[in-house]
């Protein structure tokens, strides 16, 4: 608008100059004339100078400085120095856009930018996944309106938001959001997503895990202030003492196997992989070891088939191996009715990628288990059938123990099962290399057993 009106005020001079020097040639004024006419063309030089400066302000390119002299030499230097200072200044700025656009975008979490009516200015990839955006579609939009969550509307509309709000991402129900919004600047607002899917289900475990530890030792514990009560308030027989310190022992026992499951499962929790410069193990060893055990734990009662391959040796820690295919192998006895089957091998196999490996197997004839359950099998104080799993004595973390040790031990864990047709636990254990293997010192102290 000044280029504007600065160009009217040129043009009204001009014409206002050349009707006076019309006047004066008329009335044959020459000397004055004369006079005029140089006055007029420096007035001219000084317009094409005028008007080159506002052609170059128009269409500003700093390699384009318009050829001037004089004070308008000083004006379009002065104006070149605020315009490159203005063209910096603009250039930082937008320099400074992008490095935040660039660092938003690199960020796991999602960020959004809001204007001060809650209108999306930008978001990042995160974002747009979190809260099922899209960058160009939605840009100016309300983001109340795109993300339609009640609990989101009522957190955005309370202006509360010094704790953030955990909701459902819009679209995958599996996935829980922490939401928090930050207000900056001019009345605008920031808005950070977090994907918490994984600490909302761990925190879910600890619940359920405190929950499951004090039903399990509630129970036990109530049994014997029960019978420490009929001891001190009824004359009991010798044959009712002796029948009730019985159950008593047996409810502390349970009691004290639940606490040794619980610390071995914390121990492999917070230990590093023990197959990692781990010690020579004697797989077939403890393959037959476990073997044996089944047949005392039984006592007849199953028909059970052991089949061991000899001389595989693995590396690791040879307590926690026992104590997998232990668990493995009590399971299989503790719920296959009397009669059945059981069998156990120990055979030299590969993995999926071709890796050699122990494959330890055993099959039994038992009541087996429903499709839906096997996945969640290794979960701690899971079980199918909670009374049965009461009264075999267990405890709800012998395969939770299993996986983990497989897990420790680069290893794999398979389960196969149906109801009333068995189970088929596989446990693959990495081989050692057969140099390792055959050194005297490893084999010798890779045949001490646990327990033998």
């Amino acid at each position: 608008m000044a280029f504007i009106f600065f160009r009217l005020i040129l043009l009204a001079m001009v014409l206002g100059a050349a009707a006076i020097v019309g006047q004066m040639v008329a009335g044959h004024k020459g000397a004055v004339a004369g006079s005029i006419l140089a006055s007029l063309f420096i007035y001219a030089l000084h317009v094409r100078s005028g008007l080159r400066i506002i052609e170059w302000l128009d269409n500003f390119k700093v390699e384009n400085v318009p050829d001037v002299s004089g004070w308008w030499d000083d004006l379009a230097a002065k104006l070149f120095r605020y315009l490159r200072l203005h063209q910096r200044q603009q250039q930082a700025l937008t320099n400074a856009l992008v490095s935040f656009r660039t660092a938003a975008q690199a960020l796991p979490d999602g960020v959004v930018t809001l204007d001060s009516e809650g209108h999306i200015s930008w978001c990042n990839d995160t974002a747009q996944d979190h809260l099922g955006l899209k960058l160009g579609s939605d840009i100016g939009q309300p983001l109340i309106n795109l993300v339609r969550n009640p609990n989101f509307s009522k957190y955005i509309r309370s202006r509360s938001w010094e704790q953030p709000l955990i909701m459902t991402a819009p679209r995958s129900r599996s996935k829980v959001l922490s939401v928090q919004l930050v207000s900056y600047g001019d009345q605008q607002m920031l808005v950070l997503s977090r994907d918490v899917t994984q600490v909302e289900k761990l925190e879910r475990m600890r619940r359920d895990f405190i929950a499951n530890v004090s039903h399990e030792l509630k129970t036990p514990l109530t049994v014997l202030s029960g019978f420490l009560e009929t001891f001190r308030d009824l004359p009991l027989s010798k044959e009712q003492q002796t029948e009730y310190l019985n159950l008593m022992y047996t409810q502390a026992n349970r009691m004290q196997n639940l606490v040794e499951d619980l610390l071995a499962l914390s121990a492999l929790e917070s230990s590093p992989n023990a197959g990692e410069g781990g010690e020579p193990v004697d797989l077939s060893g403890i393959a037959q070891k476990t073997g044996d055990e089944a047949q005392q734990l039984s006592a007849g009662k199953h028909n059970i088939s052991v089949d061991v391959e000899k001389g595989l040796m693995g590396f690791g820690n040879s307590a926690e191996i026992f104590s997998a295919f232990s668990n493995i192998v009590t399971n299989a006895v503790r719920y296959t009715p009397e009669k059945g089957n059981i069998t156990i091998t120990l055979r030299r196999a590969e993995n999926e990628i071709g890796k050699a490996c122990a494959a330890f197997v055993v099959r039994d004839t038992g009541i087996g288990i429903s499709a839906e359950h096997i996945p969640r099998l290794t979960e701690r104080f899971y079980r199918v059938d909670r009374s049965r799993s009461r009264e075999s004595g267990g405890t709800g973390l012998g395969l939770a123990i299993v996986k983990h040790v497989v897990q420790r031990h680069d290893g794999e864990l398979d389960i196969q099962s149906r109801p009333n047709a068995g189970s088929t636990f596989t446990i693959l254990m990495p081989l050692a290399k057969a140099g390792a293997a055959a050194s005297k010192a490893a084999l010798a102290e890779a045949t001490t057993v646990v327990g033998a």
